[in-house]
């Protein structure tokens, strides 16, 4: 449990579940009209008003539009390479700065109203396999799932 500057107590789920929101966004908006406003506000979120820490910030994500715009058939695979990428570093700003999460919280909201993307709200989902049982579960995006090793699937 982490505690917001509202005095707010968020679990290291919720936390969780919102660096991947954010990932998710910012990398969705790439190829849209939301590109602009993700970026600035990202900029400023994970740079934290130091110049410096901003400009490194402002030179991965053109990195991250460059890989995205430019993945072709590979578009689903990078796509979810760079929404892994970026939410690490939004649990890491999380972790250490647990006060940064309404703001991420509200640039999610404002991506996701400027690139048209609706959303059910916030989904927590609890899962549970035992045995030899084998799950996937997909929120939102692209998901590809393989099970087993190259002989089982090939043996079928």
């Amino acid at each position: 449990m982490w505690a917001t500057d509202q005095g707010a107590v968020m679990a290291a789920e919720e936390l969780l579940a919102l660096a991947g929101a954010g990932g998710t966004a910012l990398v969705g908006a790439v190829a849209q009209d939301a590109w602009g406003l993700a970026k600035t506000g990202f900029v400023r979120l994970l740079g934290r008003g130091d110049r410096a820490r901003e400009d490194a910030v402002t030179q991965q994500l053109e990195r991250t539009r460059g890989a995205v715009e430019t993945a072709g058939a590979d578009g689903d695979r990078v796509r979810a390479q760079h929404e892994a990428l970026w939410a690490g570093r939004l649990e890491d700003l999380l972790i250490e700065q647990p006060a940064a999460a309404a703001e991420l919280e509200t640039l999610v909201r404002q991506v996701a109203a400027s690139a048209g993307v609706r959303s059910a709200g916030h989904v927590v989902q609890h899962v549970t396999a035992s045995g030899n049982a084998r799950q996937a579960v997909l929120g939102h995006g692209s998901q590809v799932n393989t099970f087993g090793t190259a002989e089982q699937r090939a043996d079928g």
